[in-house]
């Protein structure tokens, strides 16, 4: 392999890791799944991959501009917005009547990934920035580069996802019914509080 294209692979991989680190409406839904299923994080990643592949390819064909352009970006700003704060409203109201299996969120933790996925307007932004600069160094080395790129990013996603939700399933022993129902609450409030502020931010 070309050095320089294992550079930029390596670089790649930190960037994508810290960015799928960040604490977001994606990790609150993690964290949610992971206490019924020890394996949610890899559903999410694949439900997460199914939206993610498609735009990478779409922004490596030229369609990054159009995400980029002020009225599309208040538009998936309000719209993720929306639908962030009517499931963070759905889970905060299942968890104070029932038990974590009734969190609000889709059944499926794959439906679960493809949704908080597509209405996370953060998703789009990072790739209609950070994510354009990964795929512009990587079409560099053409097709190649782009096939490399998603699979070293994937990986990242599935990582973390992983971790988190094992971690939430090993722990969950531990976890009183107030406990469980204080962190589902937060997970709920995790997401509303980004629908909310994606919300004002399309509209400031």
């Amino acid at each position: 392999m070309d050095p320089s294209l294992r550079l930029f692979l390596l670089s790649a991989a930190g960037i994508s890791l810290t960015g799928v680190m960040l604490p977001g409406p994606l990790t609150a839904a993690t964290v949610a799944k992971g206490y019924n299923n020890r394996h949610a994080g890899a559903l999410i990643a694949a439900g997460h991959a199914v939206v993610e592949i498609p735009l990478i390819v779409a922004i490596y064909l030229g369609f990054g501009r159009f995400i980029g352009s002020p009225q599309v970006v208040h538009g998936i700003y309000l719209m993720g917005g929306l639908m962030l704060l009517y499931l963070g409203f759905r889970m905060f109201r299942a968890t104070g009547r029932a038990s974590a299996e009734m969190s609000g969120l889709p059944a499926s933790a794959l439906v679960t990934g493809i949704v908080i996925t597509a209405t996370n307007p953060a998703f789009y932004i990072w790739w209609a920035t950070v994510g354009i600069a990964l795929i512009a160094g990587a079409a560099t080395f053409g097709h190649i580069g782009i096939v490399l790129l998603t699979l070293v990013h994937l990986p990242c996603d599935l990582a973390w996802s992983e971790f988190l939700s094992v971690g939430t399933f090993e722990s969950r022993r531990w976890w009183t019914q107030k406990v469980q129902r204080v962190v589902f609450r937060v997970c709920a409030l995790v997401l509303a509080g980004f629908g909310m502020w994606f919300c004002l931010t399309a509209l400031l």
